[in-house]
């Protein structure tokens, strides 16, 4: 699962050893220590020899139940205006251009 917010981008997936386990991964720092807002106790570390090098190991209720805040706390009218406010505008348009990216599957399916 990606989930792009305005706290960050994260790439999730089922813990290989502990399927009961999710592997919550960042590109940065601060996405991953953003989740301390929503998971307390939280343990974030860093694995430089991976394709996401910033990750927690949080349970699937934790995630399920910061993911459900996260929904509660919407609060913007429009998506990419708020990770500017937010994160900056650097930010914003990568996720623009990955907004631009996606867009293309609607295109081709109307094609």
């Amino acid at each position: 699962m990606w989930l792009m917010s305005t706290a960050g981008f994260y790439s999730v997936v089922e813990h290989r050893r502990d399927p009961g386990r999710l592997i919550v991964r960042a590109r940065t720092e601060s996405d991953i220590e953003a989740l301390r807002e929503w998971i307390s106790g939280v343990e974030p570390y860093s694995d430089g020899g991976a394709d996401y090098h910033w990750r927690a190991v949080v349970t699937r209720a934790e995630w399920v139940a910061a993911v459900a805040q996260m929904i509660v706390e919407i609060d913007y009218p429009n998506f990419k205006t708020a990770v500017a406010q937010r994160q900056g505008s650097e930010r914003a348009g990568l996720y623009g251009e990955v907004w631009r990216i996606l867009y293309g599957l609607q295109e081709d399916a109307e094609g």
